[in-house]
């Protein structure tokens, strides 16, 4: 077992620094030049460097935002993510979610599993639907602060899809991931390990944000370093994992920048 090489923090800093400041300045090649330096000093990529190269219309979309970029940018965020997301993005997600499941007559559920379940915004809404909910998120910080709140019964700090794979719980009959997509490009892992984890009949319910034009992509990384899937793509790989499409409603996902981040609310039901 090779010794983890330590990062030159400065290097690193000063080499993410300037690329910014060439992608703020219009430099699109310097700017994916400097990120390629930032990923020669940290492969592990904690400033995701690749995603922001991908959002650039350059290099190889990767198949999913490196865990250790989505680990930092919640862990340094965890304190204030909720005012953030809440008060200044509009989020509203997990509301929707309550009420499209009530609508559809969908629950009481025995057992939920809130993938990406942060400061725990899904599962406090979701509480009185589910007798028993577990909540798995790739950052620490965010893990202690939904712990605080005393919402779940269990909860893990693991990435979504290892969870899936290795998990050996009893299955559950309601899975949610609002705001997870956006972190993931290739959708067979987490829709497949969806699956695995759920009893038959069982609810999965999640939102992502719309890739839309029709030059066939199944998904690429937005603007925001953020991806975003055709509704064609998810349709097909639901299909694909052994899911049915009880409904599938176009939402705002978000505020950025005074804009409306148009997105799709999907719930499915796992055929058995």
């Amino acid at each position: 077992m090779q010794a983890m090489k330590k990062i030159d923090e400065e290097a690193l800093a000063e080499a993410y620094n300037r690329a910014l400041a060439l992608e703020k300045a219009g430099d699109i090649d310097a700017a994916v030049k400097a990120y390629e330096e930032v990923l020669a000093i940290d492969p592990e990529d904690h400033g995701g460097a690749a995603v922001r190269i991908a959002a650039l219309g350059r290099g190889e979309t990767p198949p999913k935002a490196p865990d250790a970029y989505v680990e930092t940018l919640f862990d340094q965020h965890a304190e204030s993510f909720e005012d953030i997301l809440v008060e200044q993005l509009g989020y509203a997600v997990p509301v929707m979610v309550r009420q499209r499941l009530q609508a559809l007559q969908l629950g009481p559920f025995r057992r939920m599993l809130d993938l990406g379940c942060g400061t725990g915004l899904t599962g406090g809404t979701l509480r009185d639907m589910a007798d028993d909910i577990t909540g798995i998120d790739i950052s620490e910080n965010m893990v202690e602060i939904a712990h605080e709140k005393d919402l779940y019964e269990t909860l893990y700090v693991a990435e979504a899809e290892d969870f899936l794979e290795d998990n050996d719980d009893d299955p559950f009959d309601l899975v949610t991931a609002t705001d997870v997509l956006p972190y993931l490009g290739a959708l067979e892992p987490l829709f497949f390990g969806a699956a695995e984890n759920m009893v038959p009949g069982g609810i999965f319910v999640f939102s992502s944000e719309t890739l839309s034009g029709d030059d066939g992509r199944p998904y690429m990384v937005g603007p925001h370093q953020r991806f975003i899937h055709s509704e064609a793509y998810i349709r097909s790989r639901l299909a694909d994992t052994g899911f049915e499409i009880l409904e599938i409603s176009e939402i705002n996902v978000r505020m950025q920048d005074g804009r409306p981040s148009p997105g799709h609310l999907v719930i499915a039901r796992l055929k058995g």
